[in-house]
């Protein structure tokens, strides 16, 4: 998997409730032809990062399929997950 590209949107607590800043980011990938994640439309992933006094992670996250916005059911693995966490690390000040 190759992160391409990357959209933030900060989310608002008004409650204030939760602590910490929090992320929508959506992730532009590419995925090879033989991996259970391609497909001919392509793919982007959109993820809830965290970042608060226990550090930094993803919530959440969704594949969908591009075009048809369908959500894909998969999970990701935690190698990309991984991948993912250090992305938004090193691209959301």
């Amino acid at each position: 998997m190759n992160i391409t590209n990357h959209h933030v949107e900060e989310l608002k607590d008004p409650t204030g409730i939760l602590s910490g800043d929090r992320y929508e980011v959506m992730l532009d990938v590419e995925v090879p032809e033989d991996d259970d994640l391609y497909s001919e439309q392509g793919i982007y992933i959109k993820a809830i990062f965290v970042r608060d006094e226990n550090g930094a992670r993803i919530v959440q996250s969704t594949i969908i399929e591009r075009n048809t916005e369908t959500i894909m059911d998969f999970e990701l693995e935690e190698e990309e997950e991984s991948l993912i966490l250090q992305y938004c690390q090193e691209h959301i000040e």
